[in-house]
């Protein structure tokens, strides 16, 4: 355990200089990147986003979940947004995104009404960082103190669009059936840390999962034929009744069944509880270290903590592979490379 330990420790090192010392990353990327050249960005994203969430409360989830699906195949460069052709593999139909993730059209209308206004300007890699940014600041809870307290950061802006795509780093994307040191080393490969692989694991405070991601824990736990005896009774009833075993496991839970549309801490408090729906999400709580950040985050001042290291965790995340400069293009199309 200490040589795995001390290898995971070197690795990070080694991932974060990269990082550190990379200028393209911290001197081509701005906060103001389009103050000049295309200062409506902001609220065309912004009002794009609340007329979509009007009619569809999922689609807030929907889009951090494609910027995560983004940055960890092929870095943060747009590549998930691209159509298959006859000539071109992208990343849709990996079998983590296959009829699972969506929100293509929202980012095809942000993109088309930016277009409008300054085209050739944004590329789709920030429409997509920057709309999973204010998808989160537009769902936090509202009825909470903390949230008066904390408005959200800005997003560094900047990146180029990717003419590549990865369809083996898509298939390779953290999954709900690996183990938590899997998924802690698949974060660490990407520059991320063990405190990230729990707070970015905070975005379950919204969303939804099919059943056939977490069926296994109701009927037939890892092979015995019985549930998962660490998932609450009360939880465990309800779950089996929304999917049942001999049904359709295309249905849909509610990631968190306390506030599912609000971006607070309940998450944890569910973990705490026993109450959380992935396995990947309640191993959370069996391992010391992740745990003690758990407690933390799901108490009440605990709630303005979460904020403030999600939208840390968020932008580390947002960096992962960026292209800057003359690097990659500005596409028109998200769909298509140039």
């Amino acid at each position: 355990m200490e040589g795995t330990s001390n290898k995971h420790s070197f690795i990070l090192l080694i991932l974060v200089l990269q990082v550190l010392l990379s200028p393209r990353v911290h001197c081509q990327l701005r906060y103001d990147f389009y103050h000049a050249t295309c200062p409506t960005l902001p609220l065309i994203v912004r009002s794009t986003l609340l007329s979509a969430m009007a009619l569809d409360p999922r689609i807030a989830a929907s889009i951090l979940r494609l910027h995560f699906h983004d940055c960890f195949a092929n870095g943060c460069d747009g590549s998930v947004l691209l159509d298959d052709t006859s000539t071109f593999t992208g990343e849709k139909n990996a079998l983590p995104n296959r009829n699972s993730i969506r929100g293509f059209e929202l980012i095809d209308r942000i993109k088309y009404a930016i277009e409008c206004v300054c085209p050739s300007t944004v590329s789709c890699a920030d429409i997509l960082a920057l709309a999973a940014r204010e998808a989160v600041n537009l769902v936090r809870n509202p009825s909470t103190s903390s949230f008066r307290l904390y408005w959200g950061a800005p997003a560094l802006l900047g990146r180029r669009d990717g003419t590549t795509a990865s369809l083996s780093e898509a298939n390779q994307l953290p999954s709900p059936f690996d183990s938590l040191e899997n998924i802690t080393n698949k974060f660490i490969s990407k520059g991320l840390e063990i405190k990230d692989v729990v707070v970015l694991s905070g975005a379950h405070t919204i969303g939804f999962a099919q059943c056939f991601t977490f069926k296994q824990r109701l009927f037939n736990y890892k092979g015995t034929g019985k549930s998962d005896p660490s998932l609450d009774d009360s939880l465990l009833q309800y779950l089996r009744e929304l999917c049942p075993n001999n049904d359709s496991d295309t249905h849909l839970a509610p990631l968190d069944t306390m506030t599912p549309h609000f971006f607070d801490n309940m998450y944890y408090r569910n973990l705490v509880k026993n109450l959380g729906l992935l396995q990947t999400d309640q191993a959370l709580m069996h391992d010391k270290t992740t745990a003690s950040l758990v407690i933390k985050y799901s108490d009440w001042p605990g709630q303005l903590h979460f904020y403030h290291d999600f939208d840390a965790s968020l932008g580390k995340m947002s960096l992962i592979g960026v292209l800057t400069g003359q690097q990659g293009e500005i596409r028109k199309n998200c769909r298509v490379v140039n």
